[in-house]
């Protein structure tokens, strides 16, 4: 499990690099990395489903991500992107075209069903995180001030 973490944490920071994040700041998204990567990793031996577990990783990167950016003042997407790298589904991808590859479609359906769930559990987490630190903020009818005469 040391091992999976650290390696996820270097995944996670060469991700960062390739997106050009600051290099003082590129570790705060290898550390919201590991934190997304150990809830998803560890929640299922709870008996909590993968893809509920992918959205609590989501939620928790994204979050982490919100809270950071504003304390750096950086933008958000420095940290989220990075962050949930190690949360896509790109291996489970791969065997959904594998299984279709082969003719097993029974198998390709299934997968690409998890497939599909988790890729919207990641996004339901960034998007309900976003929603919390947008409380407050205003919405589009708020932003500008409406002159009747």
């Amino acid at each position: 499990m040391v091992i999976e973490l650290i390696l996820c944490f270097l995944a996670t920071v060469a991700f960062g690099v390739i997106f050009n994040v600051p290099k003082k700041i590129v570790w705060f998204g290898g550390l919201i990395g590991v934190s997304a990567w150990f809830l998803h990793s560890t929640l299922p031996t709870y008996g909590i489903s993968t893809i509920f577990a992918t959205a609590v990783a989501s939620l928790t990167a994204a979050a982490l991500s919100h809270i950071l950016a504003k304390k750096i003042r950086v933008p958000v997407t420095i940290f989220s992107i990075p962050g949930i790298i190690p949360l896509v589904p790109g291996s489970r991808a791969y065997f959904t075209m594998l299984a279709f590859v082969d003719g097993d479609y029974i198998l390709g359906l299934q997968l690409g069903i998890e497939t599909m769930l988790q890729a919207g559990a990641i996004a339901a987490g960034l998007v309900f995180a976003l929603s919390l630190f947008s409380i407050g903020k205003g919405g589009i009818g708020q932003r500008y001030e409406i002159k009747r005469s």
